[in-house]
Formats: C-alpha cells, structure tokens, sequence
C-alpha cells in the first residue's frame, strides 16, 4: 500500500503503545467516552476495525429522540435522560442537530388504553393494539412534562379530521385525527461521530480507524493495521469494549468470552419520491404497524427515507436490507399514503444496523430495553469494561456516567464540566441571519455568502479551517456544490483510508443517490493526489465502493452509469 498521511494516526501508536485507557470501537458510544476522558486530561487511544461511524452510529433513524414509545415499557427513567440530552443538543450541537415536527396519524380514539397500562405493569407480550387518540394524548402529556421548561420546543398539540384533512390531504381516509409534537433529528449522524473525533484529538487524545483488536498477550492488547497487515500491542490498564453488537465478538478475540449482546437489524430505504416528500409536508410521519413495529416516514436531504425493521441479527454477518424488508415498508406506505405507490426504482439507497441490544432470548424485540449496562471483567491485571445496549440520543449522558466510572478506578478527579459545552462545530455557532452574516465576514470575507452558509450547515464553526486555508475554491464539475479543496480537507484531516470513507461518511453523497459513475472518478482523483494514491489504487478504490454499493446498499450501478 501506498504512504498516506492518514496512516499517521498508526504510526503514533506504535511509537507510544501505551495509555490509561484503550477504547475499542470507534462510534458514537465508544468516541463520546474518549472525548470525556480527553477533556478530563486522562491519556486515552481509541482504536476502529473499520471506519468511525460505520455501524449502528450511522445506521440509525437519524433521530434525536426520547421514545415516547418507550413510556409503554415502563422506562421512564430512560425517557427523561433521552429528551433532556435531545435538548441538550439542540444546544451544543446546532449545526447537527435540528428540530423535527413530528406527526402521528390516528384512526380511533379509545384504542389501547387498556392494553398499554397492562404491557407496562407486567411486561406480559400480548398481540399489539393499535393505539388510539385518548391513550397518545395521554402519552404525549407525560412526553411534555420531560421537556418542561426548555425554551427550544414547542408542547404537542392534536388536530381532528378537519384540519388533519386540510394539511394532509394525502393521508388514508380511515384517519381521523393527527397528533404533532417535536423530538430533533441529525441528518448527519457520522458528522457528529467525527466532531467528538475531532473534539477528542484536539484534547490530547488518539485515535485510528481500519485498525482492529484481534487478541491479548502478555499484558498487551494486539492490534492488527487492517491496511498494511502490521500488527502490534498496546497496553493499558483500562480497557472499554464499545464495539456495539461486536462486544461478544471483541471479547472472544480478546480471550475473554461472553454471551452479553442480542441485537436486532434496523434497515432503511431512501427514496427520491417528489410526490411522497410534498405529502409529508416536511413533517417525520411516525405511527404503528400491525405487527407492533414503529414506522417512520422521515424528510431527509430532499428524499424520503421509510424504516424501521427490528430483526434478530448475527453481528458475524453484514447485516443488508433485503427485498422481504423492502416489501415490507412498499405496505407501510400505503397504509397512510394508500395513492402515493411507492416504486422499486424510486429507491437510491438502502442501508441496515445491528442495534446493541443486550441478550433477550424469547423476548420479542419492541420489549427489549434500550438503555444501557456496564460488565466489568478482568483480563490479568487489566480491567475489561464492556458496555452493552446504548443509543444515539444519550451518548453524552452516557459517556459522562462510564466516564466517572473510569476516572473513579485510576484515581483521577473530574475536572471539566460537559453538559453545556459545545460539540465540534457547534462551538461559536451563528443561529439567525444576521450572526451568520456577521460570522461569514469575520471569517471568510473572499467567499461567497451562499457558499459560507452551505459548509457552515455541513460542518459548523469548524468550516473556518478551510476557507481561511484556501482563498477559492475549485468546485467539482460533477458535483458543484463540492469542491476539490473541500475533499482533500477532508481526506486528510478526517483519517480517509477508502474512498467509502470519503462519499459514505465525511459525506452523505452516497445516500442522497448522488453518485454518477463520473462523480466516483472525480472524486477518486482528488482523493487520490491528497492521499498519495496510484493510478491502480485509485482503480481499486472505485471497483471496491461500486461492489459495496451493490452488495450492501441496493445500488445496481451508480446513478448515470
């Protein structure tokens, strides 16, 4: 393999194998405890198999949620953090981070209202009602009563079939009410796994991705460098296994077996569908099937996105949306939208995640907890942490209560406070016209303005980085709203090992259905020259992400192909 500058991150790892604490697995759980444990002052490495943001972080619905769902288990406990840290967000991370009207469709009023008490107080599985209008009302009152007093979202409101009928004249007929409340949405869920990256480096951490741990020997856990076959061993008395539904996995590798996780496969397919967007009214569209599960029809970068399934997944396999799971959601759709059929040919992308489920047996999935647990084992004289469960949401809150845990075993005291402080490029970040305007002229007067508010969307305050470093910019010819500098910004400052990495995580040009097979080789040639590639490496490249849109994500042939 070619000399990359993106390998640096390897090469400090073998040149100072040693920390306090080894974090393995590099998404949303794993990079936000690193980042807590960076900002205390504790030397801590954070070591990916794949790329950051490569499972379940970037396979997610895309939500910033609570679960009012979750209010029917019981788990009020985990309802409150969710909707505290979702406005937590929407504070620290409003480049990300947004708020999203959310409505749910009802067709009856009394519906559930029996069944859904019962189901809380005994856990007892019972085939699925639907829910009706009393009972969501009654929901969405104790939903509101979380958010009491947060200033950023407005309190749910119900509407009959009159005016439910005038803003949504698409909806299916049997429909005769509609509730709307707010939860938040990330459209670019990776992004916020690479600014706690970012974050994290910035406070004296370090991090590789493509670099797997495949043993322990000697006091040492030995890692394997995925692109140039090195092999080599780092020791640390604290080691927090946040590989997600890999932990089993990741533990066995270590020589430390355990029977911890259970998760279910979540896919999603995206659409580019005019007619279904405009029927959204750009509002998530969010009710139940039949069959219990939670559906959702989400606004997403001007396509549609439709999920979710939950299904029982073997981790040791690469979980695909498969053509059943297509089928299935085609039906969802028309169970609201009955005159909107939605057409094989309109979908430009799928994609699935395993959830970090604990183990659960015969319990069907809908019941299975989505908080999270710590297992504590030892491994010789190191201490092995394997977090299990976990969710997009509550990282932060989630990071601080593992984080504690941490510094209580070395000693070592907390010393920085993070539940106000700015994530990544959120940090300084302008929120109405005039402060962006202000912002834009501070920072990057020989810029455009509508360029300057497209990457402060994209990337926050941190944009500044690039248009301070290149006085203009070279816009790609296939994808103008792109530039060369742009990519080779983020090639080599984002740790870009495949050009995967570049089109489906440093960017969403994959899931949008963007790339024409001229794109792939635009974009391969600036990734290229930044990366020291090949012309043959640079082949490869494009051969490998066509094979992995293919296979994994339903893309027969690049747009345009």
């Amino acid at each position: 393999m070619e000399t990359s500058a993106v390998r640096h991150a390897v090469e400090a790892l073998r040149a100072r194998p040693t920390a306090e604490v080894l974090v393995i697995g590099g998404g949303v759980n794993g990079l936000a405890v690193l980042r807590e444990l960076a900002l205390q002052g504790v030397d801590a490495v954070l070591v990916e198999a794949e790329d950051f943001a490569s499972g379940a972080s970037g396979a997610s619905s895309h939500m910033i949620h609570g679960g009012i769902r979750y209010l029917e288990n019981g788990e009020f406990r985990l309802v409150r953090e969710s909707v505290q840290e979702r406005n937590s967000l929407l504070r620290t991370a409003p480049h990300l981070v947004k708020p999203l009207r959310t409505v749910v469709p009802i067709s009856t009023f009394w519906s559930g209202l029996l069944a859904a008490p019962w189901r809380m107080l005994t856990h007892v599985q019972r085939r699925p009602r639907e829910r009706g209008a009393l009972l969501i009302k009654v929901g969405l009152m104790i939903y509101d009563t979380f958010s009491r007093g947060n200033g950023l979202l407005p309190r749910h409101r119900f509407a009959g079939r009159q005016r439910t009928r005038a803003e949504f004249p698409a909806f299916h007929r049997r429909i005769r009410y509609s509730a709307r409340y707010f939860d938040a949405s990330v459209p670019d869920p990776e992004r916020m796994c690479l600014d706690l990256l970012h974050d994290a480096v910035g406070a004296g951490a370090r991090a590789a991705n493509h670099l797997r741990a495949i043993g322990f020997r000697d006091g040492r856990v030995l890692l394997r460098d995925e692109v140039s076959g090195v092999e080599f061993g780092v020791v640390a008395p604290v080691v927090l296994n946040a590989s997600g539904p890999w932990v089993d996995l990741t533990n066995a590798a270590l020589g430390a077996p355990s029977r911890h996780m259970g998760g279910t496969k979540g896919s999603h397919i995206v659409l580019d569908d005019p007619a279904l967007l405009e029927a959204t009214r750009g509002s998530e569209i969010f009710f139940e099937n039949s069959d219990g599960r939670v559906v959702l029809i989400y606004p997403l970068k001007g396509r549609v996105m439709i999920g979710t399934t939950d299904i029982d997944a073997d981790p040791s396999e690469p979980a695909v949306c498969t053509e059943q799971e297509v089928d299935y959601f085609i039906d969802l759709v028309a169970l609201v939208f009955p005159d909107l059929p939605v057409r094989r040919e309109r979908i430009v992308y799928r994609f699935s995640g395993i959830r970090p489920l604990p183990r659960h047996d015969d319990l069907e999935p809908g019941f299975v907890s989505r908080d999270y647990r710590v297992v504590t084992e030892e491994l010789d004289d190191v201490t092995v942490l394997s977090l299990v469960g976990g969710k997009l949401t509550t990282f932060r809150a989630l990071a601080e209560t593992l984080g504690a845990d941490i510094l209580r075993r070395l000693g070592r005291p907390r010393t920085v406070d993070m539940r106000d402080r700015a994530i990544g490029g959120g940090l300084g970040y302008p929120r109405d016209h005039a402060a962006r305007a202000a912002w834009a002229r501070d920072n990057a007067p020989a810029h455009p303005a509508a360029r300057v508010e497209t990457l402060l969307e994209r990337y926050g305050t941190r944009c500044a980085e690039l248009l301070r470093s290149v006085p203009r910019e070279t816009p790609l010819s296939t994808l103008p709203d792109y530039s060369a500098e742009e990519l080779t910004w983020l090639a080599l400052g984002e740790q870009v090992v495949h050009l995967g990495d570049l089109v489906q995580r440093r960017t969403s040009l994959a899931l949008e259905g963007r790339l024409t097979t001229a794109a792939l080789v635009e974009i391969a040639e600036v990734a290229g020259a930044a990366l020291g590639w090949t012309d043959a490496r640079r082949t490869a490249e494009i051969d490998r992400l066509v094979s992995v849109l293919r296979e994994r994500h339903g893309v027969v042939d690049p747009v345009g192909a």
